[in-house]
C-alpha cells in the first residue's frame, strides 16, 4: 500500500500568505520550490472542530476495516448516514480521505485511507 505523508499544523494566515509569496518569488526566479502536502488551521480551535474525536474514529474504522461504501462505514460506526456522510466530506476536502470508485460497483464509491499516522506541527 502506498502511504500518504501528510502534515498538519497551526499557522496564522499571515505566515500562509508569506510562505505562499515566497513561493511565488522563488518560481519567478526559476527556483525549484518544495511541494508538501499539508494542512493548516489558524488555531487549536479551529483543529479541534475539524478532527473531531468521532472523526478520527471514522479514519481508524476505515483503515482497519475497508469498508466498501459509506452506507457499510455508517452500520460499522453505529451511526446514521447522514452524520457519516457530512464527517466524510469534510475529512475528504481536508485530504484524509480518498473516495475511489469500485471496479465492479459502478458509481459505487468506496472510503480509503492510505496512511497511518497524522502528526501535528504546532509553531511556536
Amino acid at each position: 500500500m502506498k502511504v500518504k505523508k501528510i502534515k498538519i499544523g497551526i499557522k496564522s494566515v499571515k505566515s500562509v500568505l508569506e510562505d505562499f509569496a515566497n513561493s511565488a518569488e522563488a518560481v519567478e526566479k526559476g527556483e525549484k520550490v518544495k511541494s508538501e502536502r499539508a494542512i493548516y488551521f489558524e488555531s487549536i480551535e479551529g483543529f479541534r472542530k475539524a478532527l473531531t474525536v468521532k472523526r478520527l474514529e471514522l479514519l481508524h474504522t476505515i483503515k482497519e476495516k475497508h469498508p466498501e461504501s459509506i452506507n457499510e462505514l455508517a452500520r460499522l460506526a453505529g451511526r446514521d448516514i447522514k452524520s457519516i456522510a457530512t464527517d466524510v466530506k469534510i475529512l475528504e476536502s481536508l485530504g484524509l480521505i480518498d473516495m475511489k470508485k469500485t471496479a465492479a460497483g459502478g458509481n459505487k464509491l468506496t472510503p480509503t485511507v492510505e496512511y497511518g499516522k497524522i502528526g501535528l506541527e504546532i509553531a511556536v
